[in-house]
């Protein structure tokens, strides 16, 4: 492109820029409403046009005085704008000015003035022409270059201070202009770093200038009046100080270009190309250190908040990492990384308080693993315990009167860079303690970082207060299920005894009766696979690990009873023959058999009982019926599913609960209706499966 062409993109973008501002404040003066803010914004438009038109002139005369006469257009446009911003900004600074808002408000108005005062007699030189290095240009493009820093310091700070329901109507005035600043920025400081004005992105600058009009339009229009609601943000500020900081090492870099430049004869532009690689790496360095962000809160903290803390930031967070931990050792070391980030530290290890009384190494963030053992009566235990106060073991070192009592243990003395110690303590009394590593800043351990850390460490000593209790609740119900298994084993294994001693007793009697002894060794064998049974439960746990299936509940009635053909009563039966049900065999066996033996036990010498085995209404229904005590109807309704209550003097009470759980898990149930001195009828009902089951299913069963 030859340099008509240019001049004629020139016109072309700056009377756009002129014509686009001039429409806008035309706008604005046929939609007038009185205020500050919208002068102030109607005096940015019109100084934007002059800005503009003072281009166009430039591009189309060519005069050195048309030139410094655009220069101060410039710095007049900037200066307008800088006001509106901070305009926007006063009522955040004012409510803010208790908080320490008034030291961050005098430092941007001083520099800014100084700034724009300066920009106003230091000129640069035209676009595209190589002035000779004198430190007026270099100053001037400097000079140029802040302006844009500042301009983007304060669209960040409008956005970060705006309250969130105000900051969708901020939104796109801090896009627009910051896109300007932006613009700028890079303009200028490819002019530090080449020593000229590039004149394609001198070029440009007009119409970049005219693109942001809608933008400033559509925030215009969200905000008639400007009436904007905004509040000091602590994060707010240390951001803005990062801005800050970052816009001061740009003009630092890009002085140093300058200067490796302007030696390095030959060698000039490389060096300087050397310079800004640098710069970039220690950029990112400084970006990515904890410790610079740490020492950067801390400054802030101290110079422009009379209190340390964000409370309300700090708790927020310090929950939330308390709250994202999932399993018992991330919970531990996220108590020590919030604590820890509480005063900037980098690692910390946690004790907590065991079984036998005595403190150890529960977890460790960051920090080598020490397997050091505190007993539950040392001087570091008594003092936690009686003051519960934080240990600064630098301040110690430095001054014991202020620790009275206190003998801190060798080991911890020779923990590297170990620095505090915060006690963990609920309303049980002390249940551990975290030794943190010194911090990255230089954090003063005042009254103020006690008293939070003190606050913290409870909340984070309740937390893993309640984390402890769960693990004994569980284990607690662990126990109580084994227990529980334990018990309903006992029940059996009482019953099978009662067989056996049944068929002891029978057998000095009828030890020759061939059919004595077949029923002898029938019920042994009932007696073994019921206590294979029992040892596999034992392993696998009460419930049973395999489906319900049809089972032949005819069958196991008369095994049931065969085991009982040696007792004192007469068993009568009367069974449908090859009825099946859903169920598990060996547990239906022990159901039916408990039934039994408990009418067993219920009936006198001589006495009968009797068992009916029929279908009804697609369930499989067992009644067993004895002429015994029978129960009140009290014990039926208050008792006799309860766990451990039995009315037999010998009994359990585990029986029939165990029995009604089971039948209950298989879809039938148990009933009982019983007559005190009369007897008892018991009826069980298991679902046949005739629609559950398939066809072939049941065929392949039976």
């Amino acid at each position: 492109m030859n340099v008509s062409d240019l001049a004629t993109a020139a016109l072309w973008s700056y009377g756009l820029a002129a014509v686009g501002f001039l429409a806008f404040g035309v706008r604005l003066a046929l939609g007038w409403r009185a205020g500050l803010r919208a002068i102030l914004l109607l005096a940015a438009a019109v100084a934007t046009v002059l800005w503009a038109a003072m281009a166009v002139s430039v591009v189309w005369i060519q005069t050195s005085a048309l030139w410094i006469a655009s220069l101060i257009a410039d710095t007049l446009r900037y200066a307008v704008w800088f006001t509106f911003l901070g305009v926007l900004l006063q009522g955040s600074f004012a409510s803010a000015a208790s908080n320490g808002g008034r030291g961050l408000r005098r430092l941007l108005a001083v520099l800014t003035a100084l700034v724009l005062v300066a920009c106003a007699v230091v000129p640069y030189g035209p676009p595209a022409m190589t002035v000779a290095d004198t430190w007026i240009q270099t100053a001037g493009l400097a000079l140029r270059l802040a302006t844009a820093v500042i301009g983007l310091i304060l669209v960040e700070q409008i956005i970060r201070r705006a309250h969130s329901s105000a900051r969708w109507a901020l939104k796109p005035l801090c896009v627009g202009l910051g896109g300007v600043f932006l613009f700028d920025l890079y303009l200028f400081a490819d002019a530090m770093l080449f020593g000229r004005v590039d004149l394609y992105i001198w070029v440009a600058r007009g119409a970049a200038n005219a693109i942001v009009i809608p933008f400033i339009a559509v925030a215009t229009a969200r905000n008639p009046t400007w009436k904007v609601e905004m509040h000091l943000s602590r994060v707010a500020v240390v951001n803005s100080t990062a801005v800050l900081l970052s816009g001061l090492f740009l003009l630092l870099v890009s002085g140093a270009g300058y200067v490796a430049r302007f030696l390095g004869g030959d060698w000039g532009r490389a060096l300087q190309i050397e310079v800004f690689f640098l710069a970039l790496l220690l950029g990112m360095l400084l970006l990515s250190s904890g410790g610079f962000r740490s020492r950067l809160r801390v400054f802030v903290s101290k110079h422009f908040f009379s209190y340390r803390y964000d409370y309300r930031q700090e708790w927020l967070r310090f929950t939330r990492m308390l709250s994202d931990a999932t399993t018992v050792r991330e919970v531990q070391e996220h108590g020590i990384a919030a604590l820890a980030n509480l005063v900037e530290s980098p690692a910390g290890i946690l004790w907590l308080r065991e079984e036998d009384g005595a403190f150890r190494r529960s977890a460790n963030w960051n920090m080598a693993a020490v397997d050091a053992v505190e007993a539950s009566g040392s001087s570091l235990v008594r003092f936690l315990e009686r003051t519960g106060w934080v240990v600064d073991l630098s301040e110690y070192a430095q001054d014991r009167a202020s620790y009275a009592d206190l003998e801190v243990p060798a080991w911890l003395l020779a923990l590297p860079s170990a620095w505090l110690v915060v006690p963990l303590a609920t309303a049980a009394g002390l249940i551990g303690f975290v030794v943190l590593a010194t911090s990255r800043a230089n954090v003063e351990v005042n009254w103020e970082v006690r008293d939070l850390l003190k606050a913290a460490s409870r909340q984070a000593a309740s937390y893993l207060g309640q984390l402890r209790a769960t693990e004994a609740l569980v284990e607690a119900r662990k126990f109580d299920a084994f227990n529980r298994m334990s018990a309903f084993v006992v029940h059996d294994l009482k019953n099978l005894v009662a067989q056996l001693s049944l068929m002891l007793k029978n057998a000095e009697r009828h030890r020759d009766n061939p059919a004595f002894q077949r029923d002898m060794l029938g019920t042994v064998e009932h007696v073994v696979g019921r206590m294979n049974l029992l040892m596999l439960q034992l392993r696998t746990g009460a419930t049973p690990v395999d489906n319900p299936r049809l089972t032949n509940v005819e069958s196991i009635v008369r095994s049931v009873c065969a085991a009982h053909a040696g007792a004192h009563v007469s068993i009568d039966l009367d069974l449908a023959p090859g009825l099946l049900a859903l169920g598990h065999e060996d547990r239906l066996d022990h159901v039916i058999g408990h039934l039994v033996q408990n009418a067993v036990d219920a009936t006198p010498e001589g006495g009968r009982i009797e068992l009916r085995l029929f279908k009804d209404q697609g369930f499989a229904v067992l009644e067993v019926a004895d002429r015994g005590e029978g129960m009140s109807a009290e014990f039926l309704r208050e008792r006799l599913f309860k766990p451990f209550e039995t009315s037999k003097a010998k009994g359990m009470g585990i029986g029939v609960y165990e029995s009604a759980q089971y039948l209950k898990s298989i879809g039938g149930d148990i009933r009982f209706d019983s007559t005190p001195g009369v007897g008892t009828v018991v009826r069980v009902r298991l679902p046949s499966g005739d629609s559950q089951v398939p066809p072939a299913r049941a065929e392949a069963v039976a």
